[in-house]
């Protein structure tokens, strides 16, 4: 069955840099869109960030635009999301997803199980 792996979580002061990874498995990832989204306590999960299969097409949430950039690796079936200029409200469970390209989490077939990303300021 499809897994999503999600890893690079941790604890970050403000102004600080994290790299997330999802790894997949069971599916075939670079015919694949993928996506980051996340979700804070009490509020609705959100998008992040998306990128096709082929790594062409990308879009960012206005609110992480110049500091958040997705990439990922098809030979390695590795998607990656570089977290820079992070800041307090950038903290929450973030979750790689796959399905079709866009930034509504509702149309994504499938989900990891998230990792922590806490920024303190």
């Amino acid at each position: 069955q499809v897994q999503l792996v999600e890893f690079g979580g941790g604890l970050v002061q403000a102004g600080g840099s994290l790299r997330l990874s999802c790894v997949a498995s069971g599916m075939t990832f670079s015919s694949s869109s993928m996506g980051w989204f996340r979700q804070a306590p009490g509020k609705e999960r959100e998008f992040v960030a998306a990128i096709t299969w082929s790594g062409v097409t990308k879009s960012v949430a206005d609110s992480v635009k110049g500091r958040f950039t997705i990439s990922r690796d098809n030979a390695k079936n590795t998607l990656h999301l570089q977290m820079n200029s992070l800041k307090p409200e950038d903290s929450a469970v973030y979750y790689c997803a796959a399905g079709p390209y866009g930034s509504n989490w509702k149309t994504y077939n499938y989900w990891g199980q998230g990792t922590q990303v806490t920024v303190s300021s």
